[in-house]
């Protein structure tokens, strides 16, 4: 059975810093690539940053500088660390692992979300 818990979430400062792990199980992990999505209150699920199963990260605009995503095959984990937190990254953070089988099919797993809050 597949996995994903993330962890790490909570209420912060703007200015503030939090690092979200992604802890996975029931995959090999080093075949995923790993991406990190947020979704605030009536907002659509958005994407945040990823990192390649070769460890290429991207980050969209409004992350880039602040947040630092990176991975750990060895202890099926990947990591979000944020800072510099503004009132408008507060969201619903979730992991997801994907990978393309040689088929063609996308494959996705997605954890269940952990909340940040960042307020003042």
């Amino acid at each position: 059975q597949v996995q994903l818990v993330e962890s790490g979430g909570g209420l912060v400062q703007p200015g503030g810093s939090l690092r979200l792990s992604c802890f996975t199980s029931g995959i090999i992990l080093n075949i995923y690539r790993m991406a990190w999505y947020r979704q605030a209150p009536g907002a659509q699920r958005e994407l945040v940053a990823s990192i390649t199963s070769g460890g290429m990260t991207d980050y969209v605009d409004f992350v880039k500088g602040r947040f630092t995503l990176s991975r750990d095959n060895a202890k099926n984990t990947a990591y979000l660390q944020m800072n510099s937190l503004e009132p408008e990254d507060t969201a619903v953070y979730y992991c997801n692992a994907r990978r393309t089988t040689q088929g063609g099919w996308t494959v996705d797993y997605w954890g269940q979300g952990t909340q940040v809050t960042v307020s003042s």
